[in-house]
Protein backbone atom coordinates (compact mmCIF):
# COMPACT_ATOMS: atom_id res chain seq x y z
CA UNK A 1 0.00 0.00 0.00
CA UNK A 2 0.99 3.56 -0.24
CA UNK A 3 2.27 4.61 2.78
CA UNK A 4 4.10 8.26 1.45
CA UNK A 5 4.03 10.80 -1.45
CA UNK A 6 6.69 13.11 -1.33
CA UNK A 7 6.53 15.89 -4.16
CA UNK A 8 8.86 18.75 -5.05
CA UNK A 9 8.57 21.15 -7.99
CA UNK A 10 5.78 19.74 -9.65
CA UNK A 11 3.00 22.30 -11.32
CA UNK A 12 1.84 24.15 -8.51
CA UNK A 13 3.78 22.59 -5.85
CA UNK A 14 7.16 23.43 -4.02
CA UNK A 15 7.25 21.19 -1.51
CA UNK A 16 5.05 18.46 0.07
CA UNK A 17 4.76 15.24 1.92
CA UNK A 18 1.42 13.47 2.31
CA UNK A 19 1.04 10.26 4.87
CA UNK A 20 -1.35 7.78 4.73
CA UNK A 21 -2.17 5.54 7.00
CA UNK A 22 -2.95 1.97 7.11
CA UNK A 23 -6.49 2.40 6.92
CA UNK A 24 -9.28 4.57 4.58
CA UNK A 25 -7.99 7.72 3.46
CA UNK A 26 -9.75 10.60 1.50
CA UNK A 27 -8.67 13.54 -0.26
CA UNK A 28 -11.32 16.00 -0.71
CA UNK A 29 -11.39 19.77 -1.65
CA UNK A 30 -13.41 22.69 -4.26
CA UNK A 31 -12.14 22.44 -7.85
CA UNK A 32 -8.75 23.65 -8.42
CA UNK A 33 -7.37 22.54 -4.89
CA UNK A 34 -4.51 20.50 -6.08
CA UNK A 35 -6.46 16.64 -5.75
CA UNK A 36 -5.36 16.11 -9.80
CA UNK A 37 -1.80 17.19 -9.38
CA UNK A 38 -1.29 14.29 -6.64
CA UNK A 39 -3.23 12.07 -8.67
CA UNK A 40 -0.48 13.65 -11.46
CA UNK A 41 2.64 13.70 -9.44
CA UNK A 42 1.59 9.91 -8.14
CA UNK A 43 0.91 8.84 -12.00
CA UNK A 44 4.61 10.27 -13.03
CA UNK A 45 6.33 8.33 -10.04
CA UNK A 46 4.83 5.35 -11.40
CA UNK A 47 5.74 5.91 -15.52
CA UNK A 48 3.90 7.93 -16.68
CA UNK A 49 5.31 10.56 -19.42
CA UNK A 50 6.71 13.02 -18.37
CA UNK A 51 6.16 16.60 -19.63
CA UNK A 52 8.41 19.54 -19.07
CA UNK A 53 5.21 21.57 -18.36
CA UNK A 54 5.07 20.30 -15.16
CA UNK A 55 7.35 21.61 -13.42
CA UNK A 56 7.35 25.20 -11.63
CA UNK A 57 10.79 26.11 -11.70
CA UNK A 58 12.38 25.40 -15.10
CA UNK A 59 15.57 26.16 -13.64
CA UNK A 60 15.48 23.22 -11.00
CA UNK A 61 14.53 19.46 -11.47
CA UNK A 62 11.07 17.68 -10.19
CA UNK A 63 11.63 15.17 -7.82
CA UNK A 64 8.96 12.77 -6.86
CA UNK A 65 8.95 10.07 -4.41
CA UNK A 66 6.37 6.96 -3.46
CA UNK A 67 6.51 4.65 -0.85
CA UNK A 68 4.76 1.47 -0.93
CA UNK A 69 4.95 -1.09 2.22
CA UNK A 70 4.86 -4.05 0.41
CA UNK A 71 5.53 -7.07 2.73
CA UNK A 72 2.49 -8.76 1.61
CA UNK A 73 2.65 -8.32 -2.07
CA UNK A 74 4.50 -11.75 -3.15
CA UNK A 75 7.14 -9.49 -5.11
CA UNK A 76 10.58 -11.42 -4.31
CA UNK A 77 10.48 -12.99 -7.47
CA UNK A 78 10.52 -9.79 -9.68
CA UNK A 79 12.60 -8.04 -7.08
CA UNK A 80 15.34 -10.74 -8.01
CA UNK A 81 14.53 -10.65 -11.39
CA UNK A 82 15.61 -7.71 -12.36
CA UNK A 83 18.75 -7.92 -9.35
CA UNK A 84 16.87 -4.82 -7.13
CA UNK A 85 17.01 -4.50 -3.48
CA UNK A 86 13.74 -6.29 -1.83
CA UNK A 87 12.59 -3.90 0.88
CA UNK A 88 9.42 -3.98 3.07
CA UNK A 89 9.09 -0.12 2.21
CA UNK A 90 9.97 0.46 -0.90
CA UNK A 91 10.59 3.78 -2.45
CA UNK A 92 10.16 4.53 -5.87
CA UNK A 93 11.02 7.86 -7.01
CA UNK A 94 11.11 9.79 -10.45
CA UNK A 95 13.53 12.32 -11.44
CA UNK A 96 12.22 15.25 -14.58
CA UNK A 97 15.60 17.48 -15.03
CA UNK A 98 15.50 20.78 -16.50
CA UNK A 99 16.76 19.45 -20.01
CA UNK A 100 13.89 17.60 -20.39
CA UNK A 101 15.37 14.39 -19.62
CA UNK A 102 14.14 11.71 -17.13
CA UNK A 103 15.53 9.23 -14.33
CA UNK A 104 13.97 6.70 -12.24
CA UNK A 105 14.71 4.46 -9.44
CA UNK A 106 13.64 1.75 -7.08
CA UNK A 107 15.11 1.55 -3.72
CA UNK A 108 17.95 4.27 -5.07
CA UNK A 109 18.96 1.68 -8.00
CA UNK A 110 18.35 3.15 -11.58
CA UNK A 111 15.71 1.42 -13.29
CA UNK A 112 14.15 1.67 -17.48
CA UNK A 113 11.25 2.96 -17.25
CA UNK A 114 9.35 -0.18 -18.51
CA UNK A 115 10.59 -2.40 -15.39
CA UNK A 116 9.28 0.72 -13.45
CA UNK A 117 5.98 0.63 -15.14
CA UNK A 118 5.77 -3.02 -14.65
CA UNK A 119 6.41 -2.67 -11.11
CA UNK A 120 3.62 0.07 -10.57
CA UNK A 121 0.88 -2.39 -12.10
CA UNK A 122 1.32 -4.62 -8.80
CA UNK A 123 1.80 -1.90 -6.37
CA UNK A 124 -1.24 0.20 -7.47
CA UNK A 125 -4.34 0.64 -9.38
CA UNK A 126 -5.31 4.70 -10.27
CA UNK A 127 -8.56 4.85 -12.11
CA UNK A 128 -11.23 7.36 -12.24
CA UNK A 129 -15.14 6.52 -12.47
CA UNK A 130 -15.88 3.42 -14.47
CA UNK A 131 -12.21 2.59 -15.00
CA UNK A 132 -12.60 -0.18 -12.74
CA UNK A 133 -11.90 -3.74 -15.30
CA UNK A 134 -9.10 -4.62 -13.09
CA UNK A 135 -11.26 -5.14 -10.17
CA UNK A 136 -13.46 -7.84 -12.31
CA UNK A 137 -9.95 -9.61 -12.72
CA UNK A 138 -9.70 -12.73 -10.92
CA UNK A 139 -6.14 -13.02 -10.39
CA UNK A 140 -6.21 -9.45 -8.83
CA UNK A 141 -9.09 -10.27 -6.93
CA UNK A 142 -7.04 -13.18 -5.61
CA UNK A 143 -4.29 -11.10 -5.08
CA UNK A 144 -6.05 -8.59 -2.79
CA UNK A 145 -7.31 -11.64 -0.78
CA UNK A 146 -4.34 -13.06 -0.12
CA UNK A 147 -2.50 -9.79 0.88
CA UNK A 148 -5.21 -9.14 3.17
CA UNK A 149 -5.24 -13.03 4.86
CA UNK A 150 -0.80 -12.87 4.97
CA UNK A 151 -0.48 -15.44 2.95
CA UNK A 152 2.49 -14.94 1.37
CA UNK A 153 4.01 -17.89 3.30
CA UNK A 154 1.48 -20.78 2.23
CA UNK A 155 1.59 -19.60 -1.35
CA UNK A 156 5.57 -19.76 -1.52
CA UNK A 157 5.17 -23.34 -0.30
CA UNK A 158 2.36 -23.51 -2.12
CA UNK A 159 4.71 -22.82 -5.00
CA UNK A 160 7.61 -24.77 -4.24
CA UNK A 161 5.56 -27.86 -4.51
CA UNK A 162 4.18 -27.20 -7.28
CA UNK A 163 7.51 -26.56 -8.79
CA UNK A 164 8.14 -30.02 -7.51
CA UNK A 165 5.20 -31.34 -8.86
CA UNK A 166 5.86 -30.44 -11.72
CA UNK A 167 9.58 -31.86 -12.34
CA UNK A 168 8.38 -34.95 -11.37
CA UNK A 169 5.86 -34.96 -13.85
CA UNK A 170 7.62 -34.47 -15.85
CA UNK A 171 10.85 -36.93 -15.16
CA UNK A 172 7.42 -39.71 -14.91
CA UNK A 173 6.73 -39.02 -18.38
CA UNK A 174 10.18 -39.09 -19.25
CA UNK A 175 10.49 -42.74 -17.63
CA UNK A 176 7.35 -43.55 -19.35
CA UNK A 177 8.37 -42.86 -22.72
CA UNK A 178 11.89 -44.59 -21.86
CA UNK A 179 9.87 -47.36 -20.95
CA UNK A 180 7.63 -47.45 -23.97
CA UNK A 181 10.77 -47.65 -26.31
CA UNK A 182 12.41 -49.92 -23.97
CA UNK A 183 9.10 -52.23 -24.45
CA UNK A 184 9.11 -51.67 -28.26
CA UNK A 185 13.08 -52.53 -28.74
CA UNK A 186 12.14 -55.38 -26.54
CA UNK A 187 9.61 -56.58 -28.56
CA UNK A 188 11.45 -55.85 -32.05
CA UNK A 189 14.45 -57.97 -30.76
CA UNK A 190 12.36 -60.72 -29.78
CA UNK A 191 10.45 -60.57 -33.17
CA UNK A 192 14.28 -60.74 -35.00
CA UNK A 193 15.08 -63.26 -32.35
CA UNK A 194 12.08 -65.65 -33.66
CA UNK A 195 12.85 -65.08 -37.23
CA UNK A 196 16.34 -66.70 -36.85
CA UNK A 197 15.63 -69.51 -34.53
CA UNK A 198 12.53 -70.50 -37.03
CA UNK A 199 14.79 -70.43 -39.88
CA UNK A 200 16.85 -73.20 -38.32
CA UNK A 201 20.02 -72.04 -40.37
CA UNK A 202 23.27 -74.04 -40.31
CA UNK A 203 27.09 -72.77 -40.50
CA UNK A 204 28.33 -71.13 -43.98
CA UNK A 205 24.35 -71.89 -45.08
CA UNK A 206 24.88 -68.54 -47.23
CA UNK A 207 27.77 -69.71 -49.29
CA UNK A 208 27.04 -73.15 -49.68
CA UNK A 209 23.50 -72.46 -51.16
CA UNK A 210 24.67 -69.38 -53.24
CA UNK A 211 27.73 -71.33 -54.59
CA UNK A 212 25.04 -74.47 -55.55
CA UNK A 213 22.66 -71.44 -57.27
CA UNK A 214 25.70 -70.23 -59.26
CA UNK A 215 26.17 -73.79 -60.50
CA UNK A 216 22.61 -74.54 -61.07
CA UNK A 217 22.01 -70.82 -63.45
CA UNK A 218 25.18 -72.23 -65.47
CA UNK A 219 24.10 -75.60 -65.43
CA UNK A 220 24.10 -75.37 -69.75
CA UNK A 221 28.01 -74.50 -69.62
CA UNK A 222 28.66 -77.14 -66.80
CA UNK A 223 27.51 -79.67 -68.36
CA UNK A 224 28.98 -78.61 -72.10
CA UNK A 225 32.84 -78.18 -70.94
CA UNK A 226 32.44 -82.01 -68.44
CA UNK A 227 31.36 -83.97 -71.55
CA UNK A 228 34.14 -82.31 -73.59
CA UNK A 229 36.41 -83.28 -70.60
CA UNK A 230 35.02 -86.77 -70.40
CA UNK A 231 35.85 -86.98 -74.03
CA UNK A 232 39.16 -85.80 -74.02
CA UNK A 233 39.70 -88.33 -71.31
CA UNK A 234 37.73 -91.25 -72.80
CA UNK A 235 38.21 -91.34 -76.74
CA UNK A 236 38.96 -94.42 -77.96
CA UNK A 237 41.77 -93.24 -80.11
CA UNK A 238 43.58 -90.06 -79.06
CA UNK A 239 42.02 -89.79 -75.15
CA UNK A 240 44.11 -89.08 -72.25
CA UNK A 241 42.95 -92.69 -71.13
CA UNK A 242 44.16 -94.37 -73.66
CA UNK A 243 47.60 -92.20 -74.26
CA UNK A 244 48.75 -92.53 -70.88
CA UNK A 245 48.02 -96.28 -70.63
CA UNK A 246 50.49 -96.43 -73.35
CA UNK A 247 53.15 -94.23 -72.16
CA UNK A 248 52.66 -96.29 -68.97
CA UNK A 249 53.45 -99.41 -71.15
CA UNK A 250 56.43 -98.12 -72.67
CA UNK A 251 58.01 -96.98 -69.45
CA UNK A 252 57.25 -100.09 -67.75
CA UNK A 253 58.85 -102.40 -70.40
CA UNK A 254 62.10 -100.12 -69.91
CA UNK A 255 61.97 -99.78 -66.28
CA UNK A 256 64.07 -102.68 -65.52
CA UNK A 257 67.34 -101.49 -66.98
CA UNK A 258 67.87 -98.56 -65.32
CA UNK A 259 67.03 -96.27 -62.03
CA UNK A 260 66.11 -93.15 -64.08
CA UNK A 261 63.50 -95.31 -66.47
CA UNK A 262 62.39 -96.68 -62.95
CA UNK A 263 61.79 -93.52 -61.82
CA UNK A 264 59.99 -92.33 -65.13
CA UNK A 265 57.62 -95.53 -64.94
CA UNK A 266 56.85 -94.67 -61.27
CA UNK A 267 55.59 -91.03 -61.87
CA UNK A 268 53.73 -91.76 -65.21
CA UNK A 269 52.04 -94.33 -62.82
CA UNK A 270 51.33 -92.05 -60.12
CA UNK A 271 50.02 -89.25 -62.81
CA UNK A 272 47.69 -92.39 -64.08
CA UNK A 273 46.21 -93.10 -61.22
CA UNK A 274 45.49 -89.48 -60.55
CA UNK A 275 44.10 -88.92 -63.90
CA UNK A 276 41.82 -92.28 -63.76
CA UNK A 277 40.29 -90.82 -60.46
CA UNK A 278 40.07 -87.20 -61.62
CA UNK A 279 38.13 -89.05 -65.12
CA UNK A 280 36.12 -91.31 -63.15
CA UNK A 281 34.58 -88.05 -60.93
CA UNK A 282 34.38 -85.91 -64.19
CA UNK A 283 32.30 -88.78 -65.39
CA UNK A 284 30.61 -89.46 -62.40
CA UNK A 285 29.63 -85.63 -62.32
CA UNK A 286 27.87 -85.55 -65.47
CA UNK A 287 25.95 -88.55 -65.16
CA UNK A 288 24.67 -87.30 -61.86
CA UNK A 289 23.96 -83.48 -63.56
CA UNK A 290 20.37 -82.45 -63.18
CA UNK A 291 18.35 -79.61 -63.34
CA UNK A 292 15.89 -79.10 -60.93
CA UNK A 293 13.32 -75.64 -61.62
CA UNK A 294 11.70 -76.40 -58.02
CA UNK A 295 15.00 -76.94 -56.28
CA UNK A 296 16.33 -73.82 -58.13
CA UNK A 297 13.20 -72.15 -56.21
CA UNK A 298 13.54 -73.52 -53.14
CA UNK A 299 17.02 -72.43 -53.08
CA UNK A 300 16.29 -68.99 -54.06
CA UNK A 301 13.42 -68.57 -51.39
CA UNK A 302 15.82 -69.46 -49.27
CA UNK A 303 18.21 -67.42 -49.73
CA UNK A 304 16.63 -64.40 -49.93
CA UNK A 305 14.87 -65.24 -46.24
CA UNK A 306 18.59 -64.99 -45.14
CA UNK A 307 19.30 -61.99 -46.75
CA UNK A 308 16.17 -60.60 -45.05
CA UNK A 309 17.53 -61.49 -41.77
CA UNK A 310 20.43 -59.97 -42.25
CA UNK A 311 18.72 -57.12 -43.15
CA UNK A 312 16.55 -56.90 -40.52
CA UNK A 313 19.23 -57.12 -37.89
CA UNK A 314 21.66 -54.32 -39.29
Amino acid sequence: MLTNLSIKNYALIDNLSVNFKDRLSIITGETGAGKSILLGALGLALGKRADLSTLKNTQKKCIIEAEFSILNYQLNSFFEENKLDFEEETIVRREILPNGKSRAFINDTPVTLQVLQTLSEKLIDVHSQHQTQQLSNVSFQFEIIDALANNSAKIESYKRGLRLYNELVKELDELKKNQNLAKEQYEYNLYLFEELKNANLFENEQSIIEKTLDKLNNIEDVKLNLLEAQSIAFNDEIGLKVLLNSITTNLNKISLYSDEYKELYNRILSLKIEFDDIASEVEKATETLNFDASELVKLNERLQLIYDLQKNTL
